[in-house]
This record gives C-alpha cells, structure tokens and sequence, in this order.
C-alpha cells in the first residue's frame, strides 16, 4: 500500500478493533477515482472522529499510487491523500470481493463497511461510470454505526443520523409503516 509517502503491506487484521471502509476504484489518473478519493480525504475526520479507518484499492501499482498523489488536486491529482491506497496488482484482492471485471482487469466501484469485529455491515458496487456520493455513503454508515448499538431497530430510506426516526419491525407493524413514520 501507498501510506502518507511510504510504501507499507496492510492487512485487515491490521484493523482489527476499528471499523473499516474499503472501497474500490477503476484506476488511477482517471476521472471520476479522484472526485471519490478527494471526497473521502475531504471527509477523513468524521471516520476518524467514529474509530473507522478509510482505505482504498485499485489495480495500481504501489509507484502509481505514489506518482498520482505528488500531483495537485488543479491537475487532476490527489496530493493531500491520507489514507492508505492498496495496490491490487495480482487482482487478487478485487476478486476476493466480487468487484473484478475479469476481461477488463478492473475493479467496479466496491464499497465495504466492515465492523471492529471484521464482519461485513453493508456493500454496495458501482459500475464503472457512477461515481459514489460520499453523503450517502456517510449516511449508510452512520446507520450501521447507530444499529450496532440498537436491538430491533431499523432505519427507513429517509433516516439521516441519530435522533431521526426509526422503526420497530413487529408484525403489529405491516402496512402500517407510514404511520409509524408520521408518528401516528
């Protein structure tokens, strides 16, 4: 992995203890990779600030990485970088989670929230062409971190962060969720 200017191996177990997002991009010096890697380098201390390490994986080299973050952001770059960038070289890593495209020899726009205990909250996958907004991924988040403390709880679509409205899934419940939500 490229890690603020040095190359390091990074492994899961490494975070054993935090919560993780891991997310996969296409490629680097590309298009749409730098809107979402910027992002979450935007965004790093409200992971941070939770316990939650944010790494990203490409099919880069670890000399790709490097090579990209010493460029400005001006110039299509993502120098500011301060997380780790996996280098899935082998494809390995991206196969492993279901987000290779083998013919092409990438990786779809994977998105993993991984609890402190290594167990898998949410994915989702992107294709190429969608960028992923890191609002919404903040708000699923959000919620995986909010539910690990509920029991019995669920969060509608609309559900933001703690002190909106949840539900209480129950069979006094069905067909009458928007009640629910109206407060009624």
């Amino acid at each position: 992995a490229y890690v603020n200017g040095e190359f390091k191996t990074v492994s899961l177990k490494d975070f054993r203890g935090k919560k993780v997002v891991l997310f996969f991009y296409p490629l680097d010096f590309t298009f749409v990779c730098p809107t979402e890697i910027l992002a979450f380098v935007d965004r790093i201390e409200d992971f941070r600030s939770r316990q939650t390490e944010v790494i990203g994986a490409s099919i880069d080299s670890k000399f790709t990485h490097a090579a990209w973050a010493k460029v400005e952001r001006t110039e299509g770059g993502i120098k500011g970088i301060n997380y780790p960038l996996l280098s899935d070289i082998n494809k390995k890593i991206a196969a492993d989670y279901g987000v290779l495209i083998p013919e092409a020899g990438l990786a779809l726009r994977g998105l993993f929230i991984i609890n402190k205990d290594g167990v898998l909250k949410h994915a989702t996958i992107n294709h190429l062409d969608l960028g992923r907004n890191i609002d919404e991924m903040m708000r699923k988040f959000k919620a995986n971190l909010y539910l690990s403390k509920k029991i019995n709880e669920a969060c509608p679509s609309k559900w933001k962060d703690e002190g909106d409205k949840t539900l209480t899934p129950s069979a006094k419940m069905v067909g009458k969720v928007h009640e629910a939500l109206q407060g009624k």
